[in-house]
């Protein structure tokens, strides 16, 4: 599955993103009642994916008397906003973030779909929370059409399955397994680095913030935190820094300790873990990491790889899942874009693409024996028994927060500079007031 961080925004961005419009514009017939015979989607999805998709929709389609024509483009989130103000927007998008989602409803330019769609079909088919992510003032404009899942943790599956190791069922038994990890082997039970090279060191860091939020503080606290509704150091987030604290900062539990972890680089710091004697255990990541992983580890991922869903606070308690996915907008009100609408909000539309793999269906009614190996199935299976599955939070933060301080003041409190304390009440005081 794809990696994506939220872009940063710059004037060269949003010069190229006019450029695009500007020849994407004949493409477009979006906007207003349009009934146009061609419907257009634009979108950033992985070809494969789209591949899969359009292998079912384009037919569908055709018996309608329809004709869809999907445009892979990049910086969808920047580009629809200026073809919006162009009056030359598609008729259906692709939207990766809940908050542009949001922004589009706010503008008039999107259209609801709790008449376009089966809602009680939907309601039943699909992962618990994915309706709520596209929602807005109560009523649904964005519907998740893929799904990344980021609650899961990876290990060597011949070294683990040697050792006898058992998936933990609560937050106190992972405590437990690292313990036990470093007194059998010496050696680390986390491989856990925020570095990165392309400058947005630190955002490892805040998926398992998120993630601890979200266990200890559920949906509802979690959704009130990523919207500022609680403050940035409410006790909840200071819960999940200290758990977060015990796991990755006592000693002997990451190469290198809080240096060692500021200074890893999260795209190879797993690579020891694929050794015949791991040098550090677990990692806790999404779906996309595989493509990081050793060729050899990629060539096999299920001989190489098992995977776990991060455990709830308690055994048997909350157990929601972090994640992330394209919502498809509708912005179009004419019967073509609607009967399209329809058509992806199925789970058929979803099954050339699983098969395609590096896709997870947002259906938790699949059939999962169409996924092309047992780690995508694994953990598509942990977000379709989640209790809620909910959007990354720094993706729905306002960019100054959550690909700005969020990422600086994990950095500084990783790499032991400062203390949890003084970085949440940093991260907080830098919230926009308006």
């Amino acid at each position: 599955m794809r990696f994506t961080r939220r872009a940063r925004t710059t004037s060269l961005l949003a010069a190229s993103a006019l450029v695009a419009a500007s020849a994407l514009a004949a493409c477009g017939s979006g906007g207003g009642s349009n009934n146009s015979s061609t419907i257009t989607i634009w979108g950033s999805n992985d070809q494969p994916t789209i591949d899969g998709w359009m292998k079912v929709l384009v037919p569908e389609a055709k018996k309608k008397g329809i004709t869809v024509k999907f445009r892979k483009v990049n910086n969808i989130n920047q580009l629809i906003m200026t073809s919006i103000q162009a009056n030359k927007a598609p008729d259906i998008a692709n939207i990766p973030q809940p908050g542009v989602v949001a922004d589009i409803v706010k503008r008039n330019k999107a259209f609801a779909l709790d008449n376009v769609v089966d809602m009680g079909s939907l309601k039943d088919s699909m992962t618990a929370g994915t309706l709520d992510a596209g929602t807005v003032d109560g009523k649904l404009y964005g519907l998740l059409v893929n799904m990344s899942v980021k609650s899961l943790v990876f290990y060597n599956k011949k070294a683990w399955d040697a050792a006898g190791y058992k998936a933990p069922t609560s937050l106190a038994e992972l405590e437990q397994l690292g313990d036990k990890i470093k007194s059998d082997t010496g050696k680390f039970p986390w491989c856990f680095g925020i570095q990165d090279p392309g400058g947005a060191s630190g955002w490892p860091a805040t998926d398992w913030m998120e993630d601890l939020v979200m266990r200890y503080g559920g949906a509802d606290k979690y959704n009130d935190w990523v919207s500022h509704k609680i403050p940035f150091d409410d006790d909840v987030v200071k819960q999940a820094g200290q758990e977060m604290d015990k796991l990755l900062f006592t000693d002997g539990n990451v190469a290198g300790g809080q240096k060692g972890i500021a200074n890893s680089n999260w795209q190879t710091v797993a690579n020891p873990m694929f050794l015949p004697k791991p040098g550090c255990w677990m990692q806790k990541q999404g779906t996309f990491i595989t493509a990081f992983w050793p060729k050899n580890v990629q060539n096999d991922l299920d001989s190489n790889v098992g995977v776990f869903g991060f455990p709830p606070a308690e055994a048997g308690g909350d157990n929601p899942t972090l994640g992330g996915g394209d919502m498809a907008v509708l912005l179009n009100n004419s019967k073509n874009a609607k009967e399209v609408m329809k058509l992806m909000s199925t789970t058929d539309f979803t099954t050339e693409a699983v098969k395609n793999g590096g896709y997870i269906s947002p259906h938790k009614d699949i059939d999962t024996s169409l996924y092309p190996n047992e780690l995508l199935k694994t953990a598509a299976g942990v977000a379709y028994k989640s209790t809620a599955f909910l959007f990354d939070g720094s993706d729905a933060m306002p960019a100054a927060v959550g690909a700005g301080s969020f990422w600086k003041e994990m950095v500084a409190w990783c790499g032991g500079d400062e203390d949890l304390d003084t970085a949440l009440k940093n991260i907080d005081a830098s919230w926009p007031s308006s």
